[in-house]
């Protein structure tokens, strides 16, 4: 063999295997998560393992052919700003946002990172997409629930405690997806002939004050709407609603296993592996203004037995044979 063809043929078999390194590098996507709570948080967490794991089965291993940096704001809203400028300025693949405190933020400074959101109120009357069907820009996700939900909350309540006359909601009246809330509890309220009226809370550390407040009078009980507040608060607002003795109704099964006594809402865990699979159509090449906005598709009725058991309720038969869990 001539000296220049082996030249030749040496250099092709060095170039092919750093060529094909070069183009596994170029397959490794970028997946940015904004999530408003704490790493520490334990439903954050298996939120997290849940996405994780959707999408590994869609064959996207962390670490190997994409890479998921989380960012979290502990409740900051400052610090959630932060984040969705640093982030969209690094122009991942796909933004996955928590909830409508991220989207805010994230709309102002990009419209053109993909973003794919969960546990979302009301993204059409927010601006984040024109409509449900057709999103027509850069988000698309999954919807936390309808408004009307939050009536079957009320009715709930006064299914598990009869005698109620007076119901506090528990919201932050800073964020619009509670004057929503609030709004479709107060229009079902004179039909179970009830007198609703808001706790609002700013910070985790008004819970109890508002609480403690609206237990100075007889025959009621709580409805906690839902809000990042709410769910960093979690403890505290099932602590106080067990010392005053207030049967309470909420939003997310997270809250009865931190000792709650029931909630109706939807399979918070699952919107996560859902939007793995919307993550995987971008990843894909398709386009979120081409992706219908999801509601859910399966909502959870929890009942803590053991917290009804000490607020001296005798929950109705009818009302556990609907149950999807029951905790003792």
């Amino acid at each position: 063999m001539k000296r220049r063809e082996f030249i030749a043929l040496f250099g092709s078999v060095v170039a092919w295997p750093l060529g094909i390194c070069a183009q596994q590098a170029e397959q490794v996507h970028r997946v940015g998560v904004l999530v408003a709570l704490t790493r520490d948080d334990a439903e954050v967490q298996a939120r997290l393992t849940a996405f994780r794991e959707a999408m590994q089965k869609l064959g996207w291993t962390d670490g190997r052919n994409v890479r998921i940096d989380v960012h979290f704001a502990a409740g900051d809203l400052e610090r959630v700003r932060k984040n969705a400028a640093e982030l969209a300025g690094l122009a991942p693949d796909v933004i996955v946002a928590t909830g409508n405190s991220y989207l805010g933020p994230l709309v102002q400074v990009t419209r053109t990172v993909p973003i794919v959101f969960v546990t979302a109120a009301d993204p059409v009357g927010a601006g984040v997409v024109n409509s449900l069907a057709k999103p027509g820009g850069n988000a698309t996700g999954f919807l936390a629930f309808d408004y009307s939900i939050s009536a079957k909350w009320l009715e709930l309540l006064k299914e598990i405690a009869p005698g109620l006359k007076r119901v506090g909601v528990i919201r932050n009246p800073t964020i619009p997806a509670a004057i929503g809330q609030f709004g479709a509890i107060q229009t079902a309220a004179p039909s179970l002939g009830i007198e609703v009226s808001a706790l609002n809370v700013h910070d985790i550390g008004e819970i109890e004050g508002a609480v403690a407040a609206f237990a100075r009078e007889t025959d009621g009980g709580l409805i906690v709407t839902a809000s990042v507040l709410a769910v960093r608060g979690r403890n505290l607002i099932t602590a106080a609603a067990a010392r005053h003795k207030l049967p309470t109704v909420y939003y997310g099964s997270h809250f009865v296993t931190a000792g709650g006594l029931i909630s109706y809402g939807p399979d918070w865990i699952d919107q996560y592996r859902r939007a793995a699979v919307y993550v995987d159509r971008i990843l894909k090449g398709e386009k979120p203004a081409d992706l219908p906005v999801q509601a859910p598709i399966k909502y959870e009725l929890v009942i803590n037995h053991k917290t009804a058991k000490a607020l001296g309720i005798t929950v109705p038969q009818s009302l556990l044979a609907r149950a999807d869990e029951v905790i003792e």
